[in-house]
């Protein structure tokens, strides 16, 4: 009758330690550790595979190790020359260490945008609107530099920032088109001005050039009534031969030195 019972006994008693130790079972995938407490004490670290809890005794949290994307809502910042402008910023994290990103901080990926919001509002109030416009590149490096370097006690790598829209006022807006647009008219008059004297300056060595050969500006005059033929205008050409004018030249010459 004993034998039975014990046999019975020793049944219930296997079923249960077997029950027991499947319920202690866990598996954690590649990307997830499980921060494990003893009586509310951490104890480990485990993963990733299979790894066992005590019952009663021990719990975990999951946490995912995965690179997090987190779009930053348009925020409202004022500029070193006082002109307010809105920012939207994506910021990429990842935790490196499921310990502290779980014991260290509350909500790590809300504290880590707080951080970052922070941050930005700070170096943007340290910059003009311009370079906030043409320097985004390094101002979202410096954003990050100075992020990464707040999470870092909490286990956290902030591995990018980066500034997706920067809004203006309307006012600013057409301040700097205005303004863009003077700048082009100021650039086409300088290019126009250096034009005429680059002109000016082929014409005298032109001029200079005809002058020392009296045939070349005879060829030149030929040419020109040539030029206005093919036009077919209505305008008179008187010629005047080369001699004239050197005559009429020479007696200016003489008739400046009798005055003199």
């Amino acid at each position: 009758m004993g034998s039975p019972l014990f046999s019975v006994s020793g049944i219930a008693v296997i079923a249960v330690l077997v029950v027991l130790v499947v319920s202690s079972l866990r598996i954690a995938t590649q990307y997830e550790r499980a921060v494990v407490f003893r009586l509310g004490k951490y104890s480990r670290t485990a993963g990733p595979g299979l790894y066992f809890l005590l019952p009663f005794v021990e719990w975990q949290a999951t946490v995912d190790l995965r690179t997090k994307t987190t779009s930053v809502e348009a925020q409202e910042t004022i500029t070193r020359d006082n002109v307010p402008i809105k920012i939207n910023a994506v910021i990429w994290q990842r935790i490196v260490d499921p310990r502290r990103a779980l014991i260290e901080v509350a909500s790590v990926d809300n504290a880590v945008i707080q951080v970052a919001l922070t941050t930005l509002r700070s170096v943007i109030g340290q910059h003009t609107l311009d370079d906030v416009l043409k320097e985004q590149e390094m101002i979202a490096r410096t954003i990050e530099t100075s992020t990464d370097k707040a999470t870092e006690p909490w286990g956290v790598k902030v591995e990018r920032v980066q500034m997706k829209n920067v809004e203006i006022p309307e006012s600013m807006q057409r301040a700097m088109a205005q303004e863009a647009e003077a700048l082009r008219e100021k650039r086409a008059r300088q290019i126009k001005a250096e034009a005429e004297l680059d002109a000016a300056a082929l014409l005298r060595q032109a001029a200079e050039t005809i002058m020392q050969s009296p045939a070349g500006l005879e060829l030149r005059r030929m040419q020109m009534i040539t030029e206005v033929g093919a036009e077919q205008n209505t305008m008179t050409i008187v010629m005047m031969p080369s001699e004239f004018v050197s005559m009429a030249r020479g007696l200016g010459e003489a008739l400046g030195a009798s005055r003199r």
